[in-house]
């Protein structure tokens, strides 16, 4: 069979609240395929009684997804098309559905992403945190040793920290984040785009005063954000030149690059520092 003529695995983001954040073109797809595979099917089909779709519904979640990928291949193959959709916002996003994408383009087939929400996404774009660098990092850990050493890790980024976090946990770990992480700003986005949604800002532990205030702001899910660690300042005085044109060129750096970043940090001219990195790469 060629290509052409097998079925398309269509990657299906759906509402995390808002059942009107659905796209025509998300709700069309919905309506036309052979099969959708759902991480929990009850709920989907939820979605599909309100949309007035009727379509066959097959379960794909953590524990089986590995043994769907064969029955879902079969289908694809026989020129049926398939959308795979989450419980709420884009597959794949600490949801299941990697082990299928992967098998499944592996396998030669056509996958198509149908973009729409993710409450990741939605989230930083209200936050008023940077957002042109962040770090993902889905549901941090559920025992607090781990959860911290995973804070720990993460201490020394940048860029903005982002988590998914449950009701049952959330106080948890904003108890974790003051202890390794300090007074940096958090913003903590609720319910995303359903009835009680609210974001809050300060640091972890004011947001913990917060919901003694108002327990109602520990209920939903969860996305934390966190600002990422403050720069460094450096002591020019003590870099060696020649020793960090040396290290980026042995990691790899270019000529031209490494001497515009010694020319940064140390000043003088950059020319000078462009010669001196030539001279160290000829000499090995």
């Amino acid at each position: 069979m060629t290509e052409s003529s097998k079925g398309t695995l269509y990657v299906v983001a759906t509402p995390i609240g808002n059942l009107e954040d659905l796209s025509p073109r998300a709700a069309g797809i919905l309506e036309s395929v052979a099969v959708i595979a759902a991480e929990d099917t009850r709920h989907t089909a939820r979605l599909l009684k309100h949309l007035g779709i009727e379509c066959s519904l097959l379960s794909l979640h953590e524990h089986n997804e590995a043994g769907r990928v064969g029955q879902l291949a079969a289908k694809l193959d026989s020129g049926e098309d398939v959308a795979l959709v989450s419980d709420a916002g884009t597959p794949l996003i600490s949801d299941p559905g990697f082990v299928l994408v992967r098998a499944l383009r592996e396998g030669g087939h056509r996958i198509v992403p149908v973009p729409g929400p993710c409450a990741l996404v939605a989230a930083l774009s209200a936050a008023g945190l940077p957002t042109d660098r962040f770090v993902f990092n889905g549901f941090l850990p559920a025992k607090r040793g781990a959860r911290r050493s995973s804070l720990e890790t993460l201490s020394e980024r940048g860029e903005t920290l982002v988590f998914y976090e449950s009701p049952h946990r959330i106080r948890d770990s904003l108890e974790d984040i003051a202890a390794v992480l300090g007074d940096r700003r958090v913003v903590l986005a609720r319910e995303l785009t359903k009835t009680f949604e609210t974001f809050l800002d300060g640091t972890a532990e004011q947001l913990l005063l917060l919901m003694d205030q108002d327990p109602d702001q520990s209920r939903g899910e969860f996305v934390i954000m966190v600002a990422g660690a403050p720069p460094r300042d450096i002591d020019t005085a003590s870099l060696d030149g020649k020793a960090i044109l040396q290290a980026l060129l042995a990691e790899g750096v270019g000529v031209k690059q490494a001497a515009a970043v010694v020319a940064r940090l140390l000043g003088g001219r950059k020319k000078a520092w462009y010669e001196k990195a030539l001279s160290l790469r000829a000499d090995g």
